[in-house]
């Protein structure tokens, strides 16, 4: 079993230029695979994380909110970056890296976004230029990373 972290973003990116922004090294960006669109990179020995990149359209994301409510997002287009870790792995370094990339690709891309918790915790949103790191305190302060990804307005 495995902990994923998602960052979706809004929209048709190029996956390559997506790719540019959230991994600087060219050895360790995302290869293409077998099926069509689908890039993938182990980078668990360096990252903690095997990193995913696919692209979709007619998405649907839910997940709890702040109040325990429902968010909905239904993008009609979108790429997903996902942040496969090792559930019997140390995950701090993981996390710390992950969030680094998340950070890159947020500085870099101007897309709507969320970052999701194995599907179903949101942990930060982007609408309309306005980054929010949702009600998940406990995790943001958990792990020490509350300032990794600067969030106006908290």
């Amino acid at each position: 079993m495995a902990i994923e972290y998602r960052l979706t973003l809004a929209g048709k990116i190029p996956l390559d230029q997506l790719v540019e922004c959230a991994v600087p090294d060219p050895a360790e960006r995302p290869t293409p695979t077998e099926t069509p669109g689908l890039l993938t990179a182990d980078l668990h020995d360096q990252q903690g994380f095997t990193l995913i990149v696919r692209p979709g359209h007619d998405g649907y994301y839910e997940a709890e909110d702040d109040d325990a409510t429902t968010w909905v997002w239904e993008p009609d287009s979108y790429v997903n970056v996902t942040f496969r870790m090792a559930k019997e792995s140390p995950v701090e370094n993981g996390i710390s890296n992950m969030l680094a990339v998340v950070s890159r690709v947020l500085t870099c891309r101007r897309e709507d976004a969320a970052l999701i918790l194995n599907g179903d915790v949101l942990l930060l949103t982007r609408f309309d230029g306005v980054l929010r790191k949702h009600r998940r305190a406990l995790w943001w302060d958990h792990y020490g990373f509350t300032d990794n990804v600067l969030v106006p307005g908290e």
